[in-house]
C-alpha cells in the first residue's frame, strides 16, 4: 500500500503521492489537481456537496457553503466570533470551549467539516491507486500551534485516515524543492502565502539534511484577505454596508475572480449582481495593489523575525522559494525581491509543491522509498511552551526554534508548607505571563509528602513529538508518585465527542453512502439540464422533427426528478437527453466549426481551432 501526502488548506487542497521515484499530484476526473476547501450544508443540515460543486454554489440561497474553515480549527469561539460574523457562519451559544456552526437544525464543527474534504481526497488516492492507502502525512502551517495541530488530527481520524506524521509546509515545499535543486550549504527562506495562513521558514539544506533554523508566521493572514478588501470595495461602491451572507459570498467570488485575472493582466471588468444591484467597473492592478499593500507588508514583520531568530541577515539567503496561491499576485512576489535582494525562486506550481512534499516524507517513512536512503528532516518548535509558575508568570522548558523531536526537564517545588497537590498549567507563546499565552493543558499532581515548602522536588519533563505534539509529566522525587498527560488542547474535541462523532458515521455509513450518491447525481443533472435548456434557447433554429418538443419534455422530467431527488430516475433521464441530443450536439459543432475556419487560411484555423 502506498502512503500518500495531503496538504489541507485553506482556499484548496491537493493529494499527491510518489510514483516511480517522482512525486505527483492527483487528478480528479475533470484533471483538476485542485480541490476547493468547500462544503455546503442544505437548510436541514444535511451535507449536499464537496469541492467545485459546493463552491460553485456557495452565492446561492437555501443553503450554506463554509469555506476557510482552516481558520477555524483549534480556536476557542471567542477567537473567532469576528471571523465568523464576515462569513456569516452562525455559532452556537452555550459552548466556550469548541467552535460549533449552527447548520438548520444541526451543529458541526470545523474538523467535522475538514474531515469531508480529507475524505474525498482519500477517496480520491484510493481511485488512482487502485488501492487504499496506507497512511498519509498531512501539512500545517508551520505556526499552527498544539490545539490547531490536534484539531487536523482529529478531522483526519473523522475521516478514517491512518496520520503518519503531521509535516510542517514550508518544510514540506522545501523537500520538493530540495531534491532538484539542494546545493550543500544552501540557505532557503520559503515564503508561503496561503489562502488563509502565512509561514515563513528559514532552511539549510546540507548533504541531504533539511535543518529548519527558524519559523515564523501569521495563521490569520493569507490570500483570503486580499479578497475581502476588494469585496468591501464593491459594496460600498453601490452603498452595501450591512451584506447578508448571500450578497457577501456573491462579492467574495467576484473578488477572488478579478484578483486571479489581475495576477496576468493590468486591468479586469467586474461584472456582478449584489443585493438585486448590478455592479460592472473597471478595476486596474494599481488600484488593487493599493488595497492589499498593508496587508502584503505584514509578512515582512514575520520574515525580518525568522531571519533574526537564525542570525542572518537577507544577504546570507542563498534561494527563495515561494509557496501558496497567493504568491501569484505580482505585487507579493515584487515585496519578496525586494525583501531578501534576490529573484524568488518559481519554477515550481506554488499550489502543488507542499502536498509533493508531504508526498515525498510519506514515501520515506514507507520504509520501501526509491528515495535518498539518507534524507533527513530536522524540524522546529514554532512556539515556546513552558508553565505557569507562582505569581502567573511563564518558566519555558522549550523555547521556539528548538529542534524537534525535543525533551526538556526542570525541577520546581511547593510554596506552601503540607502542600499535597500541584496544579500544573501548560501555556504556550511568548508571553511573559501565562494569562497573555495559549493555555494548552491543567492537570493535578497529588498525594504529594506533607513537607515543609521548598522541600518536595516536583521533575516536570516536556516531550514535542516529530508531529509538535506535546506531552508533559510530572513525578515528585521522594515518593514517585507521577502524572502524564498528552496534552489535548483547552479548545478542541475530546476523545469522548470524536468517538461519538466515529460512530455516528458507522451507524449512518449506508444513507450516508446514498447521499453521496445522490449528490453525484444531482450534480450530472444539472449540469445536463442547465446546458441542454440554453442549448435550445440560443440554437432552436438547429432543431429538426419532433427534436424541440422531445428534448424539451425531457429537460422538464429531469427538472422534475432533481426537485424530487430520485436518484436512479436522474440518472435514467441523463442518459436518455443525452441520446436523443446527440444529432443536434453534432448540427451545433458542425455550425461552429463553419464558423471558425470562413475564410480563413490554414494558420487562422489551426489558432481558430486552439491547435497553436
Amino acid at each position: 500500500m502506498a502512503n500518500i501526502g495531503i496538504d489541507l488548506g485553506t482556499t484548496h487542497s491537493l493529494v499527491a503521492v510518489v510514483l516511480n521515484g517522482k512525486p505527483r499530484v492527483l487528478l480528479d476526473d475533470d484533471d483538476r489537481a485542485l480541490l476547493p476547501s468547500a462544503v455546503r450544508f442544505g437548510d436541514d443540515g444535511v451535507p449536499r456537496s464537496v469541492g467545485w460543486p459546493a463552491l460553485a454554489a456557495a452565492g446561492e440561497p437555501d443553503g450554506v457553503t463554509f469555506t476557510s474553515v482552516k481558520r477555524f480549527m483549534g480556536r476557542a469561539p471567542a477567537e473567532v466570533a469576528d471571523d465568523a460574523k464576515l462569513f456569516h457562519y452562525p455559532l452556537m451559544p452555550g459552548d466556550d470551549r469548541v467552535v460549533r456552526f449552527q447548520v438548520g437544525p444541526n451543529a458541526v464543527t470545523p474538523m467535522e467539516i475538514s474531515s469531508f474534504i480529507l475524505r474525498l481526497l482519500h477517496a480520491r488516492a484510493e481511485e488512482c491507486l487502485f488501492s487504499r492507502p496506507g497512511g498519509a502525512v498531512i501539512t500545517v502551517p508551520a505556526y499552527f500551534d498544539d490545539a490547531q495541530r490536534q484539531a487536523t488530527r482529529d478531522a483526519a481520524r473523522l475521516a478514517g485516515i491512518n496520520v503518519l506524521r503531521l509535516l510542517n509546509e514550508p518544510t514540506a515545499a522545501a523537500l520538493a524543492y530540495g531534491l532538484n535543486k539542494a546545493q550543500t550549504g544552501q540557505r532557503v527562506a520559503v515564503y508561503d502565502l496561503g489562502g488563509g495562513t502565512f509561514d515563513v521558514s528559514i532552511l539549510e539544506l546540507d548533504d541531504g539534511v533539511f535543518q529548519v533554523l527558524s519559523t515564523a508566521g501569521d495563521t490569520h493572514l493569507g490570500g483570503d484577505d486580499f479578497d475581502q478588501a476588494l469585496a468591501g470595495l464593491l459594496l460600498r461602491q453601490v452603498g452595501i454596508d450591512a451584506p447578508d451572507a448571500l450578497t457577501w459570498r456573491r462579492a467574495i467570488r467576484a473578488a477572488e475572480a478579478a484578483k486571479r485575472a489581475l495576477s496576468d493582466a493590468e486591468s479586469t471588468v467586474i461584472s456582478v449582481e449584489l443585493a438585486g444591484k448590478a455592479v460592472e467597473a473597471t478595476l486596474d492592478r494599481a488600484t488593487f495593489e493599493a488595497l492589499i499593500r498593508s496587508t502584503v507588508d505584514r509578512t515582512g514583520v514575520a520574515c525580518r523575525r525568522a531571519l533574526s531568530d537564525a542570525g542572518l541577515t537577507p544577504a546570507d539567503i542563498q534561494e527563495v522559494v515561494l509557496v501558496g496561491g497567493s504568491t501569484r499576485v505580482p505585487l507579493v512576489r515584487d515585496y519578496v525581491r525586494q525583501l531578501f535582494e534576490r529573484e524568488p525562486h518559481c519554477d515550481l506550481d506554488p499550489d502543488q509543491v507542499v502536498a509533493m512534499g508531504a508526498a515525498v516524507q510519506a514515501d520515506l517513512l514507507s520504509g520501501t522509498s526509491e528515495l535518498a536512503e539518507d534524507l533527513l528532516l530536522v524540524d522546529v518548535v514554532p512556539l515556546s511552551l513552558g508553565i505557569e509558575t507562582m505569581g502567573g508568570a511563564v518558566e519555558r522548558l522549550i523555547p521556539r526554534t528548538t529542534a524537534i523531536p525535543a525533551t526538556a526537564t526542570q525541577t520546581f517545588t511547593t510554596h506552601v508548607d503540607g502542600q499535597t497537590a500541584v496544579d500544573i498549567h501548560v501555556v504556550q507563546g511568548e508571553r511573559e505571563l501565562a494569562r497573555d499565552n495559549r493555555s494548552l493543558a491543567r492537570f493535578k499532581l497529588g498525594n504529594l509528602p506533607s513537607l515543609i515548602a521548598g522541600v518536595p522536588r516536583i521533575r516536570v519533563e516536556f516531550t514535542v513529538d516529530a508531529d509538535g505534539i506535546l506531552k508533559v509529566s510530572a513525578t515528585e522525587e521522594f515518593t514517585e508518585e507521577q502524572a502524564v498527560v498528552e496534552v489535548k488542547p483547552t479548545y478542541g474535541l475530546n476523545d469522548d465527542e470524536i468517538e461519538a462523532m466515529l460512530e455516528d458515521a458507522i451507524d449512518h455509513a449506508e444513507e450516508d453512502i446514498d447521499e453521496r450518491l445522490l449528490i453525484a447525481a444531482r450534480v450530472e443533472g444539472e449540469q445536463i439540464l442547465h446546458h441542454m435548456r440554453k442549448a435550445l434557447d440560443r440554437d432552436a433554429a438547429l432543431l429538426q422533427g419532433d427534436e424541440g418538443a422531445v428534448l424539451t419534455a425531457l429537460s422538464d422530467e429531469l427538472d422534475a426528478a432533481l426537485k424530487a431527488g430520485d436518484r436512479q430516475r436522474i440518472r435514467e433521464l441523463g442518459q436518455r437527453v443525452d441520446e436523443r441530443s446527440a444529432a443536434f450536439a453534432q448540427r451545433r459543432i458542425e455550425r461552429d466549426l463553419a464558423l471558425a475556419i470562413g475564410g480563413k487560411n490554414t494558420d487562422e484555423v489551426a489558432k481558430a481551432l486552439g491547435l497553436r
